[in-house]
């Protein structure tokens, strides 16, 4: 007698993540309630989107997120869901936290960094160039939207660190070659 294998049964209102070893092998798949409670290796998206005059678009984050409410962040930021790829889910965070689409993006890096407590996330970084009159953010996510210049980002950093979600500060480091507390990849 043949035995079936046995499958995990996730509700279907959870978001599901693929869990990774720390070179990004596949390993399994978890609730992302689960991942986090437990510190799981998975997958995140960042994408940088500049205007036509080179300035980075930043969200706030709205005062209702779980994670790092009213702090400043990079243009998009995502979870890979399980079975999508890095870029899928760079295009679907575009979609759904900035209401754009048809975005050409390029892969700048890839890097493993701890997030926060049981935060361990492997991460991918894209960036593109977007019109700000097509941006439509999710105001159920995001507070607002600036752009904003590097110098400016730069002398932002310096004043209160403290109003920007640490990865976006670590990214930040690592776009400007400077030291940042994460390991490259690639």
């Amino acid at each position: 007698m043949g035995g079936l294998l046995s499958s995990k049964i996730f509700p279907m209102s959870e978001e599901i993540l693929d869990v990774v070893d720390e070179q990004d092998n596949l390993i399994g798949k978890e609730t992302r309630k689960k991942v986090h409670e437990v510190g799981l290796w998975h997958r995140g998206v960042h994408v940088f989107l500049f205007d036509e005059d080179g300035n980075l678009l930043i969200q706030k984050r709205s005062a209702d997120r779980a994670s790092n409410p009213l702090r400043l962040d990079c243009s998009v930021s995502e979870h890979v869901q399980s079975g999508e790829s890095y870029q899928q889910a760079a295009i679907r965070g575009l979609k759904e936290e900035m209401g754009v689409e048809n975005i050409q993006i390029k892969k700048l890096a890839k890097f493993r960094m701890n997030y926060g407590i049981n935060d361990n996330e492997i991460s991918e970084l894209y960036e593109g160039v977007v019109e700000p009159s097509d941006v439509k953010f999710d105001s159920e996510e995001i507070e607002s939207v600036s752009y904003v210049s590097m110098d400016e980002l730069r002398k932002m950093l310096k004043e209160d660190e403290s109003k920007f979600c640490y990865w976006f500060v670590e990214i930040l480091k690592m776009y400007w070659g400077e030291e940042a507390k994460m390991y490259r990849m690639e």
